[in-house]
């Protein structure tokens, strides 16, 4: 595996933090926090909390903490990381600066399925919610042959598929378009979690948190797995590190600001909705914020608005999920890892458009054809292996770089990120044996093609022995 003598060589090398290399910035901390908002809340709050519920029932709160908690750890870790490393690769390149080529391979290997994978199981998601919409507005439901797929009794998923083209288009258009989009649908979203917070809380009785655990201890540890599905997709924020006005001061500010906004939210709405119907009323219900509205309400008017906010919220996570994807993908092929095309800028719209239209094509198929519990566990094992190995980085460089300028520090170094690496592997752990198979296949298809491509057409392999002892310190 080739070697490498510094972290800044390694940055430099990529190309990833040079100017000219196509992309421009225009992101400044409001859509950096929006940005971050858009890719986190959506399926996994809409769509994802009745199982949750159904695992931990009213300790779901429980859960939610602790799987923040988890987030917590490994944000101050991305913090620290992308506001000293500002590029588009997020933990691929975090891993590449401190661990070295191999291992950042696998670490953009397994952002496939966190940021890839999660994009076909939040389409699928999404296909709940228009259905909903559409019973609330015109009495009609999609055909099952259409808004499903085989797994599931239906054909195809057609409107997964929308939703993703609908991405795409956006996408390709331009940053600044996107970037747009998405704040308007993340203040869109929160505004409509916040009215079903208070519509909630006005049928809120106290004995529907009772018994508070029915499950135990295993109940909320179980919980607390189909919990961090709904923090996935925070670390997209460092995906932007190109395209920020000042990503070292804004990209460690916008990912703590994003963590403790959402986990608020989260509590919030969990408390709001088994407070007002109970835990076994929302457990397993498909659509459950909908349904607890009309509980609620006795009318489905309400229930529509809050159909219509999941349509815009899990919009708005394809849109920035699919973003961060193009990104990682840009930088990995800028160093020769994977092919060109992915690298390839658009002079017009400043945008990676063949490799969007790609991602679109790809990540489009699973969620025609597979239902969304085939795909969120392997996605969030991937997601908690890519997140250990983060916290590990900030370690690895503190000690070889010490002097690498950090605009933030994670505080009580080494015990919070080695925390950060404990947690992650306690959810990996409780993810079980039939996700860790799956999850060793993964792996084993990402050695092998790193080694039968990747190594093999790296630029890292061409730096001679000579050049790689001349560290580029300015780069980073």
């Amino acid at each position: 595996m080739p070697r490498f003598k510094s972290s800044h060589l390694l940055v430099a090398e990529s190309g990833a933090d040079r100017e000219g290399h196509g992309l421009r910035r225009t992101m400044g901390l409001f859509q950096l926090v929006c940005f971050g908002v858009g890719a986190i809340v959506g399926t996994g709050i809409f769509v994802g909390l009745s199982d949750s519920v159904a695992q931990a029932g009213p300790g779901v709160v429980v859960s939610f903490l602790l799987a923040a908690a988890t987030c917590v750890f490994t944000a101050f870790a991305f913090a620290e990381l992308g506001g000293a490393i500002p590029v588009s690769g997020s933990s691929y390149s975090f891993a590449y600066a401190g661990l070295g080529e191999g291992t950042a391979f696998l670490v953009g290997w397994c952002l496939l399925l966190e940021y890839g994978v999660s994009v076909s199981a939040v389409a699928v998601g999404w296909s709940q919610y228009v259905n909903e919409l559409l019973d609330s507005l015109v009495g009609l439901h999609l055909p099952t042959a259409l808004s499903a797929g085989p797994g599931e009794g239906g054909v195809v998923n057609l409107p997964a598929v929308i939703v993703i083209a609908m991405a795409a288009v956006l996408l390709v258009r331009g940053v600044r378009e996107s970037a747009r989009a998405t704040a308007a649908m993340a203040v869109l979203k929160l505004a409509v979690l916040v009215a079903f917070i208070a519509i909630g809380f006005t049928a809120f009785e106290d004995g529907n948190l009772t018994p508070f655990s029915p499950t135990g201890l295993a109940g909320i540890g179980a919980g607390t797995t189909a919990a961090f599905f709904s923090y996935i997709g925070f670390d997209a924020i460092t995906t932007a590190g190109e395209e920020a006005k000042n990503p070292r001061r804004d990209i460690p500010v916008a990912i703590l600001v994003c963590i403790g906004l959402v986990t608020l939210l989260y509590c919030a709405v969990a408390l709001a909705a088994i407070g007002a119907i109970g835990g076994d009323a929302v457990g397993g219900r498909p659509a459950a914020l909908s349904y607890v509205v009309n509980q609620v309400t006795g009318s489905t008017v309400g229930g529509g608005v809050i159909a219509f906010g999941a349509v815009v919220a899990i919009a708005s996570v394809v849109l920035a999920v699919m973003y961060g994807q193009t990104r990682i993908l840009m930088s990995m092929s800028r160093d020769g890892l994977i092919p060109r095309v992915f690298e390839k800028v658009s002079p017009k719209t400043s945008t990676p458009v063949a490799g969007t239209l790609i991602v679109a094509v790809v990540f489009a198929l699973p969620a025609a054809f597979a239902p969304l519990d085939a795909v969120v566990n392997l996605c969030t094992i991937g997601t908690l292996a890519t997140m250990a190995v983060v916290n590990i980085t900030v370690i690895a460089l503190r000690r070889r770089e010490p002097g690498l300028a950090r605009t933030f520090r994670v505080p009580l170094y080494p015990v919070t990120p080695l925390l950060g690496v404990g947690f992650c592997l306690y959810l990996m752990y409780e993810t079980g044996a039939t996700t860790w198979i799956q999850f060793a296949g993964f792996l084993a298809v990402g050695i092998a093609l790193y080694l039968l491509y990747g190594r093999r057409s790296s630029r890292l392999a061409a730096v001679t022995p000579t050049d790689a002892a001349e560290p580029v310190r300015e780069a980073v």
